[in-house]
């Protein structure tokens, strides 16, 4: 494989559920080896806190497990799909609208829900993982935007969860490219 892999996550302001899975899914790489062949980023579908830092309750859930949060907030573009490799929504909304977003087919089917990488929730609906099908209600990661911490902590126990079985992913895409 000559260039990296890229990942990309995306919410919908780019300041709590993408910046958090952003930074757990790098530290996965970096675990695992495979951080100089993996580039990952984050962006929102609106672009509200374009420049943004994330949400302090994002920085502090981060900060208090051990992950870094340095982070801005930008809004996600239809001309970034021929670059990325995999553009991970983090709830059905940002799903279909990243697929709506998509200039070719081939670029949609770039596009995949978060929770569909959690093997805790059974077999994967997702074709990358050789299983075929949609996911249905309850594959989005919940927004802790309006709640309190507890959101937050929630929000990055469901992501921690789910990177488990994105890491797979990428990593037999990688060897398989090699």
């Amino acid at each position: 494989m000559t260039s990296p892999y890229r990942v990309c996550f995306v919410c919908t302001g780019n300041i709590c559920r993408s910046p958090i899975a952003e930074s757990v899914f790098r530290a996965r790489l970096t675990e695992a080896g495979l951080d100089g062949l993996v580039e990952v980023d984050s962006a929102g579908t609106d672009g509200w806190h374009e420049g943004d830092s994330a949400d302090p309750r994002a920085v502090a859930v981060l900060d208090a497990h051990g992950y870094g949060s340095d982070h801005t907030a930008r809004q996600f573009h239809a001309s970034w799909f021929p670059r990325l490799d995999l553009v991970i929504a983090l709830d059905e909304g940002h799903l279909r609208e990243l697929r709506r977003l998509a200039p070719t087919p081939e670029d949609a089917a770039k596009v995949r829900l978060l929770r569909s990488y959690d093997l805790s929730l059974g077999p994967s609906p997702d074709p990358s993982l050789g299983l075929s099908g949609e996911p249905s209600g309850g594959f989005g990661v919940p927004d802790p935007y309006y709640g309190g911490s507890a959101g937050f902590e929630e929000c990055l126990e469901t992501v921690e969860a789910a990177s488990e079985g994105l890491l797979v992913t990428v990593r037999n895409t990688i060897e398989k490219a090699a």
